[in-house]
């Protein structure tokens, strides 16, 4: 086995520390994770009642991903996902009850009811959608970043820099968009970050054994980009290591390649009986739960109280909750409308 595939090593309630976030910051990200993870959990509920149909991926341990480079975007910034994109949208700022409706598949869904779990989508807040083909928002993502550089320097808009934030998994890096893309993303210099949530497994394949290489974030080297690897399982690591990529994209130095290791918790969707994996495997990295993680170190660090956080908790469950209520009370989309939004209107 490649050393790379091994678990991290690390003390179980280790957190980098980062003396430049302060509570309210360290709050929030709290609050998000906790969204996400809470989000996901009431979303196999619903699933295993019949409430949704076709294929849903869950992001259960991954939140630190999503929270610690999400949350360091502005608004102005975009965000490109893949098919285990709900958490990602709720980090972006969409609205929890429009992606429950859309996982629904009602009409007041954020896609109207016609994407469902893996194309969940907001032009409002430049969430530009989940893909359901590995690989397929790579180059969209490049499109987002090249207009926000031709805006800049052929319409001579003012304004910082828009980035675009583009997510993928281990086993997208062995695909030609990824190649294709980070070459022309260096020759470009375009505002992107292509974050690999490597977590260990592509469906049931294993990520040391599908590749010649699996020190991912050393490919940068051949298109001349700068390529990271972080903890992925440690929100405030993730963070500081987005911001550098953010400052370097917004000073027109190009692209960064960031390898956030981390571990999906669930199977690949629900309708995987995850029995590939060994029990040792996944106890080691829910060991390093990155929620129950930064609680620690918020309640370590004297930062807040164990009350505030519960207070947190139940706003969480109350959010999650209402989603519900708002799904099941919206309408289905009309047997009339069934070709609308093939094409644009006028």
């Amino acid at each position: 086995m490649h050393e790379k595939s091994k678990n991290i090593i690390l003390p179980v309630n280790s957190i980098t520390a980062n003396s430049s976030i302060d509570r309210d910051l360290l709050l929030l990200l709290y609050e998000d994770m906790l969204l996400g993870r809470s989000f996901e959990d009431m979303c196999a509920q619903m699933y295993y009642r019949g409430k949704m149909f076709g294929f849903v991926h869950l992001y259960n341990g991954q939140e630190a991903v999503s929270t610690g480079v999400i949350k360091a975007l502005t608004s102005r910034d975009y965000v490109c996902s893949t098919y285990r994109d709900h958490v990602h949208a709720l980090s972006k700022g969409v609205p929890s009850k429009y992606i429950m409706a859309e996982l629904f598949g009602k009409e007041t869904g954020c896609s109207r009811g016609r994407g469902g779990s893996m194309h969940i989508f907001s032009s409002q807040h430049n969430f530009l959608g989940g893909f359901a083909f590995i690989g397929e928002g790579i180059p969209i993502a490049i499109g987002a970043a090249f207009q926000s550089i031709y805006k800049k320097q052929i319409m001579k808009h003012d304004g910082i820099l828009s980035v675009t934030a583009c997510f993928f998994g281990d086993g997208t890096t062995n695909n030609g968009q990824f190649f294709e893309c980070l070459n022309m993303a260096v020759l470009w210099k375009l505002p992107v970050i292509f974050v690999v949530e490597n977590n260990q497994w592509a469906i049931g394949m294993a990520h040391h054994r599908s590749t010649s290489f699996p020190e991912i974030h050393k490919k940068a080297q051949a298109f001349g980009l700068p390529g990271e690897e972080v903890d992925g399982m440690d929100v405030l690591a993730v963070r500081s290591v987005t911001q550098k990529a953010i400052y370097r994209a917004r000073a027109g130095e190009g692209p960064t390649l960031i390898e956030a290791l981390t571990y999906r918790f669930r199977g690949h969707s629900l309708a995987d009986p995850d029995e590939l994996r060994s029990r040792q495997e996944k106890s080691a990295w829910l060991a390093r739960d990155p929620i129950k993680r930064l609680k620690q170190y918020i309640i370590d660090k004297q930062i807040s109280t164990i009350d505030n956080l519960s207070r947190i908790e139940l706003e969480v469950k109350k959010n999650i909750d209402d989603s519900i209520d708002f799904a099941l009370s919206s309408p289905e989309p009309k047997l009339q409308d069934l070709k609308r939004y093939l094409f644009v209107e006028d």
